[in-house]
């Protein structure tokens, strides 16, 4: 991708800025650490508390830190070298998705309730992940930098699905059925794909002009 672009869900930030502002790259790595490490810790509670949006929530955070890492990592490739690793991780990203849609689509004809308690727990953990890492890139949103308030929306965007999967939990509670944990992981597996689908576009659009 070009100096001054990220993919189109813009959560790699701005790489020019990050080669030339310490403080903007020290941000997104911490961006990496939180998105990479609480990912890995969502999906282990997704499948104790059988919950489908718990699952797709920790890809969505999986995907962010390995999109934001990678784009810190390639600061010094050439820009097709570059867009030829974000078209692989746009399809990665995709495939995981369709993986979470049939999951849900599976549990839809299967529908057990998943866990509440533990399923609304851990979705407070992921709300606080996020709003942490959009404190952390705040200072950065504004300034006529497109990119850095980019990533910072983007942080905010999760912790608005947070907020989701908190709300699923309880409705699952209340209701005792599976079907609000199955729409909510429809809805970001949905939203996930569409992050894929931009990250390929963005990569083919790259890969095309330095052809």
């Amino acid at each position: 991708m070009s100096e001054n672009e990220s993919d189109g869900c813009g959560c790699t930030g701005d790489t020019k800025r990050a080669e030339v502002d310490p403080a903007y790259r020290r941000a997104l790595w911490w961006v990496v650490v939180l998105n990479g490490g609480f990912g890995l810790v969502e999906i282990v509670g997704g499948f104790l508390a059988n919950s489908q949006a718990l699952k797709a929530d920790a890809l969505d955070f999986l995907g962010d830190g390995s999109i934001t890492f990678v784009g810190l990592l390639a600061l010094g490739w050439a820009a097709s070298t570059r867009a030829r690793v974000a078209m692989t991780q746009g399809l990665f990203l995709g495939a995981l998705g369709l993986w979470v849609l049939g999951m849900a689509v599976w549990r839809a004809l299967n529908a057990i309730p998943p866990e509440p308690e533990l399923m609304g727990g851990i979705g407070i953990a992921a709300l606080i992940v996020n709003v942490t890492a959009a404190l952390i890139l705040a200072r950065f949103r504004e300034g006529g930098d497109a990119q850095a308030r980019a990533i910072w929306l983007f942080s905010r965007n999760d912790a608005i699905n947070n907020v989701a999967v908190i709300c699923a939990a309880a409705l699952v509670f209340w209701l005792d059925s599976a079907w609000p944990d199955i729409i909510v992981a429809v809805v970001i597996a949905i939203i996930f794909l569409q992050s894929a689908w931009e990250i390929i576009r963005e990569a083919c659009g790259e890969l095309r002009e330095s052809a």
